[in-house]
């Protein structure tokens, strides 16, 4: 069964990962967002309990 040799599919995984986090992400992770994020807004909703008629 040739599904189990690992021998040409690691050395093709490792190089394609070997690619993507040498060139490709630092590409990636280079561009600015645009959106900013912004501060949270900390108000605490109150709401009223639910009055169930079984009770």
């Amino acid at each position: 069964m040739p599904q189990l040799n690992p021998d040409p599919w690691f050395l093709i995984l490792s190089s394609t990962w070997l690619t993507y986090t040498m060139i490709l992400q630092p590409k990636i992770s280079s561009y600015l967002s645009m959106n900013n994020p912004t501060n949270k807004n900390n108000k605490i909703a109150h709401t009223k309990p639910w009055t169930w008629p079984w009770t």
